[in-house]
């Protein structure tokens, strides 16, 4: 079984920085896929990075490209969302999320992935 917890949400202002923190237990992130996903209210769930599980592999959704980073520390077995510039309409709880199964590439749905952590708010002022 795996566990995730998520660390690092808060207020910001716009043009600020966070950073995210997941951590696993159960299970090493080399053996995972890793995805942050976000929900705001009203709004579906929609993923923002991904991470293949060798690493090799990373997504972004257009609305983050070149403002958000997806990274891992295998020593902390911690996988991290770097998120600078933000802008109010990334306001959201964010969600690490984790999948087992093999395949390559990073899994793009939320169905696709077994393991959820229960969530971090971020909420950008203007």
């Amino acid at each position: 079984q795996v566990q995730l917890v998520e660390s690092g949400g808060g207020l910001v202002q716009a043009g600020g920085s966070l950073r995210l923190s997941c951590a696993a237990s159960g299970r090493t992130f080399s053996t995972l896929h890793t995805g942050w996903f976000r929900q705001a209210p009203g709004k579906d769930r929609e993923l923002v990075a991904g991470l293949s599980r060798n690493g090799g592999t990373t997504y972004y959704a257009d609305s983050v490209k070149g403002r958000f980073t997806i990274s891992r520390d295998s020593a902390k077995n911690t996988v991290y969302l770097q998120m600078n510039s933000l802008k109010p309409e990334d306001t959201a709880v964010y969600y690490c999320a984790a999948r087992s199964l093999p395949g390559a590439g990073v899994p793009k749905t939320g169905g696709e992935y077994a393991y959820w952590g229960q969530g971090t708010q971020v909420t950008v002022s203007s």
